[in-house]
């Protein structure tokens, strides 16, 4: 298997073969030219993941090709090749252009070999954040992961960093919100994307199995293990794996989990002998790590071997502008499933989606979702395909979104009323509660100052005060 594909540019025939031979020979695939104009015209064609130039060269030099490279495909690495007198300015390429490395002839085979690996993997991860940001700029996606958010803009930029390392990860967030598709993720744009993902739930195995579960055991270790059999941590050699609701691992458990972590072995049951593993573990977590440690059921020093980084995905509640991309995505992909007509979601059924609080985020998301989908006949889901929600979660969203007044209030106090909550709701986003109230800032900060002036406004927290008298001076109308 080549590790990928190599342009090798000289006008030296000698030298090109000797480079040709090194690099196959380090298992890459490697193709040839003897000029810059010629291997520019085959870079569409032979799409290599590294280009490794001479630099003095007649017609297209190494310099221009480098140029000529960066404009096509900014993502792709060029390691120059310089002889006497050319090395200051390969320098200066490599930190004014955009050159990736340069390597003085006559060239170190392993160095050569070595330069060009590690270009190869930078290379590949450039283009594939290219064509991420490029996804995510298309239809809102990352991946698996849906959603245009600022709150998920922070996630997948955190995934972006972690991904190339082996750090192990903590993912934190309430039950639904998706930390296994972002551990998936984690993994997929990882370079141990080649090997296998493997995730256990800690909260759904019996106590008596979870030893066996990850470590594996031998034949005879203990009555019904008639076979031997490998454990997570074998399984995902070389890959990653995922420890869901580790918080619930039994407190036992954990300490012979952080052995294996910090030896980089496990034995299995009934074994004697210590196997290597070269894993990298995600865990997942939908309480508070630190308080989960107070509290007795997560170990101190465990969380600090797994928290190296810390990934915490927002409920549905929290970004509630990604409801219109999540809901489309999920028709798409369940209505192909299900081999259902429904297309597209009607604003009023959107409507409701958006007053829905979510406790069960995007997994309680996706089956009312999936609900509408099947008992839809058509190909617009409406607002009575959607489930209806339970009544105190109705009464918690009018709550939340009306004001009940008595007959009669006054018209100052019912506008008071009504500016006061809509800051509220936009978390004292004044700019965005002019927009909501259809005035203009001026007047939303008039009024908020005539309110404080009659002590009917708590400087702090922007509600009304408790004795809070109606007034019925007369100001400027909310139609400002």
């Amino acid at each position: 298997m080549t590790q990928g594909r190599i342009l090798v540019v000289d006008d030296d025939p000698l030298l090109l073969d000797t480079l040709r031979e090194i690099l196959t020979a380090g298992g890459f695939d490697t193709h040839a030219e003897t000029d810059g104009r010629a291997a520019l015209a085959h870079l569409a064609e032979f799409r290599p993941d590294v280009v490794i130039t001479d630099v003095k060269m007649p017609g297209l030099d190494g310099f221009a090709l480098l140029r000529k490279v960066r404009e096509r495909e900014p993502e792709l690495p060029v390691i120059l090749l310089t002889g006497e007198g050319s090395v200051e300015m390969a320098l200066r390429a490599v930190r004014e252009e955009g050159a990736y490395h340069f390597l003085e002839k006559p060239v170190d085979n392993e160095q050569l070999l070595e330069v060009t690996a590690r270009a190869f993997v930078q290379g590949a991860a450039g283009r594939m954040r290219a064509a991420l940001n490029a996804e995510l700029k298309e239809r809102g996606a990352f991946r698996q992961l849906i959603g245009n958010s600022e709150p998920m803009r922070r996630v997948y930029q955190l995934i972006e960093q972690v991904a190339p390392s082996s750090a192990s990860v903590l993912i934190t967030g309430e039950s639904g919100t998706g930390k296994e598709m972002v551990a998936r993720t984690i993994h997929e744009l990882s370079p141990r994307r080649l090997h296998e993902f493997v995730a256990i739930n800690c909260s759904a195995i019996p106590e008596t199995l979870m030893e066996s579960e990850l470590f594996g055991h031998e034949r005879g270790a203990f009555t019904g293990a008639s076979m031997r059999r490998q454990g997570c941590f074998e399984l995902a050699n070389g890959g990653t794996l995922l420890l869901d609701e580790i918080a619930e691992m039994p407190a036992l458990l954990q300490a012979k989990l952080l052995r294996v972590l910090e030896e980089r072995t496990v034995r299995r049951l009934g074994g004697g002998q210590e196997i290597p593993i070269n894993v990298r573990v995600l865990a997942a977590t939908n309480r508070e790590p630190h308080a989960a440690v107070r509290a007795g059921v997560l170990r101190e020093d465990l969380l600090y071997r797994l928290n190296v980084i810390t990934i915490e995905l927002p409920a549905l509640r929290q970004r509630k502008q990604d409801l219109p991309l999540l809901a489309q995505h999920l028709i798409n992909q369940l209505a192909e499933r299900h081999e259902r007509p429904a297309r597209f979601l009607s604003p009023a059924a959107l409507d409701v989606l958006k007053s829905h609080h979510w406790p069960g985020n995007v997994r309680e998301l996706r089956n009312v979702i999936e609900r509408a989908v099947i008992i839809c006949s058509g190909d617009t889901i409406e607002r009575h395909h959607i489930a209806p929600y339970p009544l105190d979660q109705r009464a918690r969203a009018r709550s939340e979104d009306t004001i009940t007044l008595p007959v009669g209030t006054p018209i100052f106090e019912v506008e008071r009323q009504m500016i006061l909550r809509t800051l509220q709701k936009t978390d004292n986003n004044k700019t965005r509660a002019a927009e909501l109230l259809q005035i203009s800032l001026k007047t939303l900060h008039n009024k908020l100052r005539l309110y404080r002036e009659l002590n009917l406004l708590d400087t702090k927290t922007q509600t009304p005060q408790p004795e809070a008298r109606a007034h019925t001076r007369t100001d400027d109308s909310l139609s400002d």
